[in-house]
């Protein structure tokens, strides 16, 4: 997938665990887990905003686009 996800990297950095993350946040672990290991469709704008407020940090350190290998080869 294009687009990469880098909520440990900040989970690391804010040494905070993914069950302390989802309970400030207002999610599930399961579904912080699903959106953590890139595995998600979509994220609604308002949990991408708390995930940002809890980590103090911007869209860009969470989500990040990577070229797929196929279209790199082309």
């Amino acid at each position: 997938m294009p687009i990469a996800v880098d909520i440990d990297v900040m989970l690391a950095r804010r040494k905070m665990s993914v069950g302390e993350l989802a309970d400030r946040v207002g999610i599930t672990p399961a579904n912080l887990a699903v959106l953590k290991n890139g595995r998600a469709k979509a994220v609604r704008f308002t949990t991408l905003a708390a995930l940002c407020e809890v980590l103090q940090c911007q869209p860009g350190d969470l989500l990040r686009w990577e070229a797929d290998e196929d279209a790199a080869d082309a």
